[in-house]
């Protein structure tokens, strides 16, 4: 396929960069489009960068993507944006509706190809709406031997062996599913724990939040494209939507003509940005129509095997990340498998991250009375 390479940057800086450059081809449908930095965290050149415009002449709805929320999955989300900004401007109609694109939510994550923030926060774990106990995931607790970090990395394959080790052990006492839901909720008391949902408020949740706020009180509706990698099939595309959508997956599926739908409860993932998103609308804005669902391009694939080795990976980054490995090798095989997970370098990977994106996108924003 044709400028995959420019698609696919292989920095954060590079990634920025290009997506700053979009602000002059979008200006030419909307000359009042603007490009908003804002800076986020300790790192002097960190940045969340948004542009966003109104419609013209009507502000009958709003198309909104937001990427790098799990900062090293922003890479996919950038390219899709990117991908949308050469080859379906002309398909919106710029008088009634208006855009806004954020790029890098989570821009210490991206730059250094972590999931979380420099807090070690999860971001979609993290949009709690209202107030979670500490103790609010109890498996989790139960089996932190497994998720926490503890001392050097001598080995890693006796690492593997010992997490196996405590893996068998976990399963045994609370059984697949439980270990399952230990690992996908989210936590809110082991700081250096993977899937941790953070004490006091991140600096994106609160750009973000403002953005859903604003978008919602301007708009009678706003359409909600977010996007990540790593869960679902292999090289295809999964919608995963709140059950604050009423809608039945099978009817999703007849909507919106996708294979891969998924629909998430908060009771089993605590803190999801769409989630808030539609709790905010409930409450705040009844009249108004949001539709907000994740895109996720898959990678390991589904199935227990796939689950085991996203885990391994998860808790092994997390675990290097915080204590180091004592050889090279095992640090560059713990990093390189943590990039197969959220950004693979395949071409045949990439090339099916627009491919399914233009699917997606196809489906949804015609379904959603976004597109001509």
């Amino acid at each position: 396929m044709e400028k995959i390479d420019t698609y696919f940057p292989e920095s954060y800086e590079e990634s920025r960069r290009t997506f700053r450059g979009h602000l002059d081809k979008i200006k030419q449908k909307w000359p009042q489009a603007e490009l908003v930095t804002e800076q986020i965290g300790k790192e002097v050149d960190n940045t969340i960068d948004m542009i966003k415009s109104d419609a013209n002449a009507s502000n009958d709805k709003v198309l909104f993507f937001t990427t790098g929320e799990h900062g090293i999955e922003g890479y996919a989300g950038a390219a899709v944006t990117h991908m949308f900004v050469e080859e379906y401007l002309d398909r919106i109609d710029p008088r009634t509706t208006g855009i806004c694109f954020v790029h890098a939510l989570n821009p210490w994550g991206m730059k250094h190809f972590r999931r979380v923030t420099e807090n070690n926060v999860d971001l979609n774990r993290h949009y709690v709406y209202d107030s979670v106990p500490e103790d609010v995931n109890k498996k989790f607790e139960k089996e932190s031997d497994l998720f926490l970090p503890n001392g050097k990395i001598h080995d890693l394959e006796h690492e593997k062996k010992k997490l196996y080790a405590q893996l068998a052990k976990g399963l045994a006492k609370e059984g697949y599913s439980g270990i399952k839901e230990a690992k996908g909720m989210g936590q809110f008391q082991f700081h250096r724990g993977v899937y941790y949902g953070g004490k006091k408020e991140e600096e994106p949740a609160v750009f973000l939040k403002k953005v859903q706020h604003d978008l919602l009180s301007t708009y009678p509706r706003v359409i909600h494209m977010d996007w990540h990698t790593a869960l679902g099939p292999t090289n295809e595309l999964t919608m995963v939507i709140s059950e604050q959508d009423s809608r039945e997956q099978g009817d999703l599926e007849k909507a919106y003509n996708m294979k891969n739908i998924e629909k998430f409860a908060p009771t089993k993932v605590k803190g999801d940005s769409t989630y808030h998103f539609h709790k905010l609308k409930n409450e705040d804005y009844p009249d108004t129509y949001l539709f907000s669902a994740l895109f996720e391009f898959g990678t390991f694939g589904t199935g227990k095997k796939a689950e085991l080795r996203e885990f391994m990976t998860i808790v092994l980054e997390n675990h290097l990340y915080w204590e180091g490995a004592e050889n090279p090798e095992d640090r560059k095989w713990i990093q390189d498998e943590f990039r197969a997970m959220f950004y693979p370098k395949e071409q045949e990977w990439l090339e099916s991250v627009l491919q399914e994106a233009k699917g997606g996108i196809d489906s949804v924003l015609t379904r959603e009375e976004i597109m001509k």
